[in-house]
């Protein structure tokens, strides 16, 4: 048995601050109890907190971590196949590197689980993983495959596209294109004499919800033809980015599609960006639960931190905050049963941070993933 001892927990259900310890062994939470309550337990390790905060790992369920390789050029760029609009049997397994030095970096920030996959040049990308921050080989770091299946809509597929491949170059290009591969996939599936075919094949998970589909939206006519599409067809799906939600914030309530939010610090690159705001995450989250998400390697990953702090600055609830990168990201991608909050039995993902995080800039002072200590 392990012993952190003395750690103020900040986690969603107590909406309080708890000075705990925290027994945990085989990488997996034990025991939570009052610093005055002690347990009669011989540990063989034991870390003092120092009455510093301590929450869950943080988690970013939309990343391109380690596909983009950091520094790297052409020769570490895997995240989007160009060669074709339409690769849903592209895995993110395939392309991550766990060498990239983001993968360090994000652990030292006290993030440790992330979804990650391909990007949005493609009107459909390929799966997504979810995985740890922590080892070396990515078939040991995998909480979750195939996690979702990434669509893209507006000016990414767009702009990557053009009559010359006759490819689509409009948005009714690209969602009859979306449409035309979920129709032949249902066609697919229950075709009993079926030729193998590897593009719809890996869309089956798709069609028989087993999967979401994750779609890259930004502008508001399209988070809400993204919604069309999910509802003709009667598939799950997260709406990812959402930087013009505002626009239709009643719509989308009504529907209740999971969000993820962001990345909202740095500039607006293009113009389907112009409701790019941390105090636009802060409005949305006071009508719904959400997700807040770096994109990284669009904004660096250890940054996750940071964009929640500027969050609570514009307006969100602290606890909503903490929410959005911990319990919520756990849910959306399915892994709340073991993942994103300090509960027995959970995962021991643990943060021991030098200063109470996000109204603060401030850093880990320990980072414990699946009860291993990474940094004192």
């Amino acid at each position: 048995m392990k012993l952190l001892k003395n750690a103020l927990i900040m986690d969603y259900k107590m909406k309080e601050y708890k000075l705990s310890n925290i027994y945990y062994e085989n990488g997996i939470i034990q025991n939570i109890v009052p610093v005055n309550k002690p347990l009669n337990i011989k540990c063989k390790e034991i870390i003092d907190a120092e009455g510093l905060f301590v929450t869950s790992g943080l988690i970013d369920p939309h990343t391109h971590l380690g596909m983009k390789g950091d520094s790297q050029g052409f020769e570490g760029i895997d995240h989007n196949e160009k060669n074709d609009p339409i690769t849903p049997n592209m895995r993110a397994i395939d392309g991550i590197n766990p060498q990239d030095i983001t993968f360090k970096e994000a652990l030292r920030a006290g993030i440790t689980t992330v979804g990650s996959g391909p990007g949005s040049t493609n009107v459909i990308g390929g799966q997504y993983a979810c995985i740890k921050t922590y080892g070396s080989c990515i078939d040991k770091m995998l909480i979750k495959f195939p996690l979702a299946m990434k669509v893209a809509f507006g000016e990414n597929p767009k702009k990557n596209y053009n009559s010359k491949n006759k490819t689509p170059i409009t948005r009714m290009g690209i969602y009859a294109l979306l449409k035309e591969t979920l129709q032949k996939t249902i066609e697919y599936k229950n075709d009993s004499n079926r030729k193998f075919d590897v593009k719809l094949e890996a869309m089956l998970p798709v069609i028989n919800k087993e999967i979401p589909l994750k779609a890259h939206v930004h502008r508001g006519d399209d988070i809400m033809s993204a919604i069309r599409i999910a509802k003709e067809f009667d598939l799950n799906m997260t709406l990812d980015h959402c930087t013009c939600i505002l626009d239709v914030l009643d719509d989308v309530l009504e529907e209740k599609f999971p969000l993820i939010l962001g990345p909202s610090l740095g500039a607006r690159g293009k113009i389907e960006l112009k409701g790019k705001s941390f105090k636009n995450v802060a409005i949305v989250s006071e009508k719904i639960d959400i997700c807040i998400t770096t994109d990284a390697p669009v904004i660096p990953l250890e940054y996750l931190p940071l964009c929640v702090g500027l969050a609570i600055e514009n307006g969100m609830d602290e606890w909503k905050a903490l929410e959005s990168v911990t319990i919520n990201s756990a849910k959306i991608m399915g892994i709340d049963d073991n993942y994103g909050s300090l509960e027995i039995g959970k995962v021991a993902d643990i943060v021991v941070w030098k200063r109470k995080p996000f109204i603060s800039v401030t850093s880990p002072k320990i980072v414990i993933a699946e009860g291993k200590n990474i940094i004192i």
